[in-house]
């Protein structure tokens, strides 16, 4: 018998959630569902994505899926009660660590100030073993980053001068989909809201193709799974960083 791995349930004491991913659909494979946990419990959830995922459809002209994923991504958030989403203008399949996305993470932070910040994880590959994208770690990465960048004035002093006063209140980072887990969420109640937020993106299942899982069948995988380990029906697994 595989032993479960020693999980702790995520602190429930925060009241503002920024999420930041490189795609539209990245938080709906699975986080989705905490989101709506988060916003049904009365929590602030906004959503910043560095690009539009206008490479992601193989049949479709980026400038024409750009727009269109775009939308999938507002009706999906919609469907878990975030109003808010934001988009930078970075290419897709193109964003690159650096001091100008920790620049424009750290900005957004400083704009949102949440005590909890989700993105994905940054290592070479996910917790079941399948690589992770190019796009994903850079944007992993450079958000645990600006966590603390956001907090001091002198790294990015540009931020200040837009208005952007320093943020030092992110306590909790949490990392989705990572091969090393410290926490999850648990999510009894939150399986349909995550399905109908990742059905939202029709034009992307539909290019998957048919063999594709359809999308309760993925998050019943992930979010299965996540129960599973964490002892619950359903739970978002997530590798936490404490800050504070």
């Amino acid at each position: 018998m595989t032993e479960r791995p020693e999980l702790d349930e995520l602190p429930d004491d925060f009241t503002r959630v920024l999420c930041v991913v490189a795609h539209p659909d990245d938080l709906e494979y699975g986080t989705s569902a905490a989101v709506d946990r988060w916003t049904k419990a009365g929590k602030t959830v906004t959503y910043f994505l560095l690009t539009r995922g206008e490479a992601g459809i193989d049949t479709m002209q980026p400038a024409t899926a750009g727009p269109l994923r775009e939308q999938e991504e507002r009706d999906g958030a919609a469907t878990v009660g975030v109003t808010e989403v934001d988009f930078a203008d970075y290419r897709d399949g193109h964003v690159e660590y650096g001091l100008g996305l920790r620049r424009d993470i750290a900005r957004e932070i400083r704009r949102r100030r949440p005590e909890l910040v989700v993105t994905g994880d940054y290592h070479d590959r996910f917790g079941g073993g399948a690589p992770n994208q190019a796009d994903h770690r850079a944007v992993g990465l450079a958000t645990l980053d600006a966590c603390a960048d956001a907090g001091n004035r002198w790294i990015f002093p540009e931020l200040s001068a837009e208005g952007f006063e320093p943020w030092a209140g992110v306590k909790l980072v949490g990392f989705a989909g990572s091969p090393q887990p410290t926490h999850y969420v648990d999510l009894a109640g939150h399986f349909e809201a995550a399905v109908a937020s990742l059905e939202a993106h029709r034009e992307y299942n539909a290019a998957l193709g048919p063999d594709f899982p359809a999308p309760r069948d993925i998050i019943q995988m992930v979010l299965g799974g996540g129960g599973e380990a964490a002892g619950v029906e359903h739970a978002l697994l997530l590798d936490v960083v404490q800050r504070r």
